[in-house]
């Protein structure tokens, strides 16, 4: 599963690392920390994280299946 986190629409409010702290961290108090590369391990937890983020600055890619485009931050465009 691949992640990116826009961070120019990042706010700091916390919840992605509040929901999957091995992913995401805060540095500080505005500075966001993530690993773009989370394990499958990390799926369920990123899912709320994605859907947490109050501005939707978390994409991840290979979050749901293939089949699944209403998978929480997938995409119906190609």
């Amino acid at each position: 599963m691949r992640l990116v986190v826009d961070l120019n629409k990042c706010q700091g409010y916390a919840q992605c690392a509040f929901l999957a702290p091995d992913v995401f961290t805060m540095h500080g108090e505005e500075s966001l920390v993530y690993n773009p590369r989370a394990g499958e391990e990390q799926r369920k937890k990123v899912a709320r994280a994605v859907a947490a983020c109050p501005v939707q600055a978390i994409t991840a890619d290979g979050l749901g299946h293939p089949d699944d485009r209403s998978a929480v931050g997938m995409s119906d465009a190609r």
